[in-house]
């Protein structure tokens, strides 16, 4: 732990609720402990007030400088992100479409000094969320534009039901839609063994409220997800003011850089590493 990481998290974090520059001692364990209790539990955790409340409005400002910059879509999707030409059997959720217009603005176009980025960056945040989540250690990712992105849902637009292709997220709240966006989610709706088909279809065809677990979430509050397992959406944003969230992109491994299928698709572009990386490591043999 060097000095300026520690500065860094003790202006950035409200470390009276989270005790991050102090890892290990009894507050910092019984936080840990609450959220892998969670994670348990429903697969989500959300710690409110994660930033310090003065630092609210920079964080809010932040994320509105780089917006603009998003990479905007409209794509016809399906719930696993796979071709919606696929030829799959009667009755698969795979051949239900939905409308995906959330964008992403790329890390290299998030400036290094802004509070996402740094936090991103700490080694004391790394080890805390790697610990929540159970890991001996996280790796940021080595992709210049995934491994830090801010997702932007426009008025009008949704994030539709999908899988994450990562084991874990963790995101932040940066600015809140005027209605609407609200965080819904069917925890451990599928495993790494099975995909469960037809509890999927239940909740795409909406029969299945009864799975469905929601969440309001506040700018500065940050929240670790299991999204491998957990079908999960962002509702339709009202109003008249964007929805903004930071996604902290790690991986187990180092090293790791995004496909250049996904990677187009995401951003519109690709680099020089995207390229030379196209082999991807997977964690099971799900669809996506």
């Amino acid at each position: 732990m060097s000095t300026s990481d520690a500065q860094i998290v003790e202006r950035v974090v409200d470390t009276s609720l989270y005790p991050l520059s102090e890892p290990d001692t009894e507050p910092w364990k019984a936080v840990v402990a609450r959220v892998q209790t969670d994670l348990d539990d429903v697969g989500c955790s959300v710690l409110a007030d994660f930033i310090r409340p003065e630092l609210y409005d920079e964080l809010r400002r932040q994320g509105e400088q780089v917006a603009p910059s998003a990479h905007y879509t409209v794509e016809t999707v399906n719930v696993y992100n796979i071709d919606v030409a696929t030829e799959l059997p009667e009755g698969h959720p795979g051949r239900i479409t939905m409308q995906r217009g959330n964008a992403f603005v790329a890390r290299d176009q998030i400036d290094r000094d802004a509070i996402v980025h740094q936090l991103y960056r700490s080694d004391l945040f790394q080890h805390f969320v790697a610990t929540c989540f159970g890991k001996p250690r996280l790796y940021e990712l080595e992709d210049e534009l995934s491994a830090l992105v801010l997702n932007v849902i426009r008025p009008g637009l949704e994030h539709p039901w999908h899988f994450d292709t990562n084991e874990f997220t963790v995101s932040m709240l940066t600015q809140a839609a005027d209605e609407g966006g609200v965080f819904e989610y069917c925890p451990n709706i599928r495993s790494a063994a099975a995909e469960n088909l037809a509890d999927v279809a239940a909740v795409l065809h909406g029969r299945a409220g009864h799975r469905i677990h929601r969440l309001t979430l506040r700018p500065g509050d940050l929240q670790l997800f299991k999204g491998r397992y957990a079908l999960h959406r962002v509702s339709p944003v009202g109003g008249t003011r964007d929805r903004h969230t930071a996604i902290f992109a790690y991986s187990e491994q180092p090293g790791v850089v995004g496909s250049v299928a996904r990677t187009r698709q995401l951003f519109g572009r690709v680099l020089p590493q995207h390229l030379a990386a196209e082999k991807r490591v997977r964690v099971d043999q799900l669809l996506d």
